[in-house]
């Protein structure tokens, strides 16, 4: 899996020597039942939050899965994070990509965000 950041920010030099166990692009911290994802991540900011999990065998898995829910998965070497306002997503076969639970396209795919889109009144 190859992710560009197409804004040119973030470094992805062995990106392809790397296998990809999840990536998620997020405008909010949390991912499924609670999962912090992306910790950082500000619904405000206009940027997407870009968490790649590398590939880990299954006992490191099994042990850096419940740190999620606390967002402490970011302090392992096989995660990285940063921040973009569009990236790019390519795959040697396409793979599904889902938001939000529901199925949106295939690889390749652009994936942005959109500053402002949402008004809420709290």
């Amino acid at each position: 899996m190859r992710v560009t950041h197409v804004d040119g920010a973030g470094s992805h030099s062995d990106e392809r020597s790397k296998l990809t166990v999840l990536a998620a692009f997020a405008n909010t911290q949390f991912y499924g039942d609670g999962m912090r994802i992306a910790p950082d991540a500000d619904p405000s900011d206009g940027q997407l939050d870009v968490c790649r999990i590398w590939m880990m065998n299954a006992f490191e898995l099994f042990f850096l899965f419940p740190t999620v829910y606390f967002g402490k998965h970011l302090l392992s070497r096989k995660v990285e994070y940063s921040k973009a306002t569009q990236v790019r997503v390519e795959t040697d076969t396409p793979l599904e990509i889902y938001a939000d639970g529901e199925f949106v396209c295939e690889t390749p795919a652009q994936i942005s965000v959109a500053a402002g889109a949402l008004q809420v009144i709290a």
